[in-house]
């Protein structure tokens, strides 16, 4: 496979989170296979053919003569009761603008094949840009006010992901599942900044975004987040009120990126604390969490400190953990870097639970 090709990139990731994601809706058992091949015999243009294989429950033979129409589901995608009948029809134009043709193989009940290839070349390698190294951010620079941060997305699955992502990092976060529920939240909680999902019940996006920006005197930024690789959905946003346009499937560094730049967030990262504290958290990278550290490691800390760390802890409040790792005394690297590798991990129990070990701790309070 060439490494680098030149090739329209939104419509082809479209046309393969389409396909991969259907594949993985209904397959509930076996495998869900990306085959990619390389026809070398022609150089100039090189033809590459995409196969994306599952064995889920496969495509009833009354479905196929209107599997690309537009809003029309299969009996398999009426029973999920997921999407909106458009993945298939869009990847198929996309196809078709790209020089190909999608094609479906199907056995009802053993799973299904589509398949589609593109003409393209090699890229020049000297002209492709140097990639920028992708830092991992683990929390909140101190002394920044606390950021709210909306999300408004009608699917489950893309919110939790959103959630699991900015939780921990330290923004009080909130979440909606479509545009009505969005408004109510700005009212009521007033978020600096909404990540708002296009296509939604009840109210879509681009309303939702209308209506907000139009009734706050100081409306928050609101960044689109859409699957669509269209480049007129992002200008029809765009001349809405929203702020910015992020195209799914999201790219982490890229949420991180967006609201520093629209709020103006500062980040700790991962290597800013592997530079202070490399020594003691290169002894710990094959430790596991549940052996980084003992009671004993606690002793020189204050118990109100402890207690403070505990409850962090139980509100899986990231941001807070690494402001009281900031309190311990250079001295004891390895509690700094033991703290710091758990949270980096998640590992809120294991905090909790060596809290909870130490004899000097106040009585927990009650949690839900």
């Amino acid at each position: 496979m060439p490494h680098y090709i030149c090739a329209d990139e939104s419509k082809l990731r479209q046309i393969l989170v389409n396909l991969i994601g259907n594949a993985i809706k209904f397959t509930q058992r076996g495998s869900v296979t990306l085959c990619v091949i390389c026809d070398r015999h022609n150089p100039d243009p090189i033809s590459l053919c995409f196969r994306v294989e599952d064995t889920g429950c496969g495509i009833a033979a009354s479905d196929f003569d209107r599997l690309f129409e537009p809003f029309v589901q299969t009996e398999a995608g009426q029973q999920a009761q997921e999407g909106t009948g458009l993945g298939l029809p869009i990847s198929d134009r996309f196809v078709k603008l790209m020089g190909g043709r999608l094609t479906v193989n199907s056995t009802l009940g053993e799973g299904s094949i589509f398949t589609f290839a593109i003409q393209t070349r090699a890229a020049i390698l000297n002209s492709l840009p140097i990639p920028q190294p992708i830092r991992q951010v683990v929390g909140l620079a101190p002394e920044q006010p606390p950021y709210r941060i909306l999300i408004a997305e009608d699917k489950l699955e893309n919110r939790r992901l959103l959630m699991e992502l900015l939780t921990p990092v330290g923004f009080e976060v909130r979440e909606a599942a479509n545009g009505q529920a969005a408004i109510d939240l700005c009212q009521s909680w007033s978020p600096d900044l909404i990540w708002m999902d296009l296509r939604m019940p009840i109210m879509n996006g681009f309303e939702a975004t209308q209506r907000i920006k139009a009734a706050e005197k100081s409306a928050p930024a609101i960044i689109a987040l859409t699957g669509s690789a269209f480049e007129e959905d992002r200008l029809t946003a765009l001349s809405l009120g929203f702020d910015d346009f992020v195209r799914k499937p999201i790219q982490t560094a890229q949420i991180f990126e967006k609201m520093a730049e629209h709020l103006g967030v500062c980040y700790i990262y991962a290597d800013e604390i592997e530079n202070r504290f490399g020594d003691a958290l290169s002894n710990l990278t094959n430790a596991s969490p549940s052996t980084l550290l003992t009671v004993a490691d606690l002793e020189e800390m204050p118990i109100d400190w402890i207690n403070q760390l505990h409850q962090a802890a139980l509100r899986i409040n990231a941001k807070q953990i690494l402001k009281l790792i900031e309190q311990i005394p250079e001295p004891h690297d390895h509690l700094i870097a033991a703290l710091t590798q758990l949270a980096e991990h998640f590992c809120f129990e294991e905090i909790i639970t060596l809290t909870q070990q130490h004899g000097g701790m106040a009585p927990p309070s009650n949690h839900s």
